[in-house]
């Protein structure tokens, strides 16, 4: 199997890069990965290159760069480089921790869409308090979406959630102002309609406030919404640690008290890390895209390779593609 990635993306690149790729080379055999970017700071972190081959590239499209203008101009910049062998066939799947827009941008006309497939969702897994997570799209590929849409990225959600994540009949939430069917706007209770009848496991609507209590595998919404709730579930945790941390530091009966809970807080840290299930999907792409975190170390790429592999092993590209395609059929 051949991964490549853009080894210039991110804030942590190209050294988080390259050591979660060289650990991922390390963990899985089968795998075959193709960094590209600055060969010479590459090397400078490569401590081994079984496996592991290199493109140069000196063009890198910056997080402050207009997607659309720097995908049609860079042609040369890694991340286009990377699109480009996935299209060519020379890969099997492409993951970047760089501007999210310039990867949704090159995912969509490099890899290009699946027949079928409007629009692709960036789909993250979002972690939960009973440790199962649960899928979440769209996150922001497309910030107005129509009812269909919603439609598709459940069927896209359920597929992944059963062929990757191993969950027998996934639930599929529509994310609402209320649980009843009647709630909400006009794309959501066009939604609701048109996910009650479409052969999908569709308990119906949730709220934001129980989706980290895991009260659906999958749940989709519109790109605006699902970006705010995203970034308000991040904000939201970035805080509660650093009152906790600050709480906790504060004096010395506090700190004796911090050393008593510190393994039961590492626990409750790692449950809610992100990085442990990966990155974002381009979900609809003719292959797999993985967006990873902004942020990754080597641990967040060492998962975004495993999510990448998975999907390739479990065929979900094509699953998702003769899905639709019967559902046309039986139309």
């Amino acid at each position: 199997m051949k991964i490549v990635i853009d080894a210039m993306g991110g804030d942590n690149a190209p050294k988080e890069i390259v050591n979660g790729a060289v650990k991922a080379i390390e963990h899985y055999k089968d795998l075959h990965i193709t960094l590209v970017g600055k060969e010479p700071e590459i090397r400078r972190y490569l401590t081994k290159d079984e496996r592991i081959s290199i493109i140069h590239t000196d063009e890198v499209i910056e997080a402050t760069d207009e997607p659309v203008r720097a995908v049609r101009r860079k042609k040369t910049a890694s991340m286009v480089l990377m699109a480009q062998e996935v299209k060519e066939g020379r890969a099997d799947a492409c993951i970047s921790a760089g501007n999210t827009g310039a990867l949704m941008t090159a995912g969509l006309f490099i890899v290009g869409r699946i027949e079928g497939i409007d629009r692709p969702a960036l789909t993250p897994t979002l972690p939960t308090i009973g440790g199962e997570g649960f899928l979440f799209l769209d996150v922001g590929a497309n910030v107005d979406a129509k009812p269909e849409h919603l439609l598709q990225y459940a069927i896209m959600g359920s597929i992944y959630s059963e062929k990757v994540r191993g969950i027998t009949n996934p639930r599929i939430g529509l994310l609402n102002v209320g649980t009843e069917e009647k709630k909400g706007n006009e794309l959501t209770k066009a939604a609701f309609d048109l996910l009650k009848d479409s052969g999908v496991n569709f308990i119906g609507n949730v709220e934001a406030r129980d989706l980290l209590e895991g009260v659906a595998d999958v749940v989709v919404t519109d790109g605006f919404t699902g970006n705010v709730t995203l970034k308000t579930i991040e904000g939201t945790a970035l805080s509660i640690f650093t009152m906790l941390k600050s709480a906790l530091t504060s004096n010395l009966q506090s700190k004796l008290a911090a050393a008593v809970l510190k393994p039961q807080l590492k626990v409750i840290k790692n449950r809610m890390d992100y990085s442990e299930y990966g990155g974002a999907g381009l979900f609809g792409l003719n292959a797999p895209v993985i967006k990873a975190h902004g942020s990754s170390d080597e641990n967040a790429l060492f998962h975004a390779v495993r999510q990448a592999r998975d999907m390739v092993q479990n065929d979900v590209a094509n699953t998702i593609r003769e899905t639709l395609s019967n559902m046309q059929k039986d139309k």
